[in-house]
């Protein structure tokens, strides 16, 4: 299940997704997850997964590789769909006593799962096709205008990249340590929910010790880099906007014309 996690990790490639700018594939990515939550009818669910399904097949990355980000999140999918079920009120489908299942809360189940699912892709999509160091330079560009309301652009995009970059790391980690918890015999498959969450604080401990020694490690690392920060800093490759960056920005506004042009005409 852990193994399963696919944010923060890189997969090399060259596709259109890999070679447009950072700063274009974050904005693109923020846009898109507010126009997730805007749709409502079903032609717009089916627009926006289309396009979903799109950039999965542009971005060169094997669909199981990107659906793997979903297993761990079923539950929580799952559990806010269930939710909607039963309580969203309407023309009752089924009813057992005081538990009512209405066609409108099944409807609002399916679309929110759908909706979450798509959030989820897209965020996939973005990390697994831009490298960490290329997303803090897109993350300090972008957050560049706000230095001069004093906002520490370069440390909040560095802090960003590091904790994205680390994510898979701990997860590794973890899933390390619960196979040594495992072979000593703890049980992390069988009993109630609260014994299942009881059985993880003996990974807890060792996980937070091991993440606080990578992080003082990556301190001394920088430290003895003489790194002070952004400023004077320079980079070895730079990141720049291409034809093919104002292609897809345009391709992006024409798709969002329709979308919401369709929902106006209708």
């Amino acid at each position: 299940m852990i193994g399963n996690i696919t944010l923060g990790q890189y997969i090399p490639g060259n596709s259109i997704l890999h070679r447009l700018d950072p700063r274009t594939k974050i904005l693109w990515t923020m846009i898109l997850m507010v126009v997730t939550f805007l749709i409502d009818s079903w032609l717009e669910y089916v627009m926006m997964g289309s396009l979903v399904l799109l950039l999965i097949i542009v971005s060169g990355i094997p669909v199981r590789q990107t659906l793997k980000g979903l297993k761990p999140l079923l539950f929580i999918l799952a559990f806010t769909a269930i939710l909607n079920i039963f309580l969203t009120g309407g023309t009752p489908l089924v009813t057992i006593g005081p538990v009512r299942i209405t066609y409108e809360g099944v409807m609002s189940a399916v679309k929110l799962f759908l909706r979450l699912v798509m959030l989820v892709i897209t965020a996939s999509l973005m990390t697994l096709t831009t490298t960490p160091m290329t997303m803090t330079d897109g993350i300090e560009r972008l957050l560049r205008p706000l230095g001069k309301i004093g906002v520490p652009s370069h440390e909040i995009a560095m802090m960003m990249s590091i904790a994205l970059r680390f994510i898979p790391t701990l997860m590794e980690e973890t899933e390390r340590i619960m196979k040594a918890q495992a072979s000593r015999g703890a049980d992390f498959d069988t009993g109630s929910i609260f014994s299942r969450i009881k059985s993880f604080i003996p990974v807890l401990v060792p996980l937070f010790v091991s993440a606080f020694k990578r992080a003082d490690e990556l301190a001394e690392a920088m430290e003895s880099r003489c790194y002070h920060g952004g400023k004077g800093r320079t980079r070895l490759r730079t990141i720049h906007f291409t034809y093919l960056d104002g292609t897809v920005t345009i391709a992006g506004l024409l798709y969002l014309a329709l979308l919401f042009g369709i929902r106006l005409i209708r």
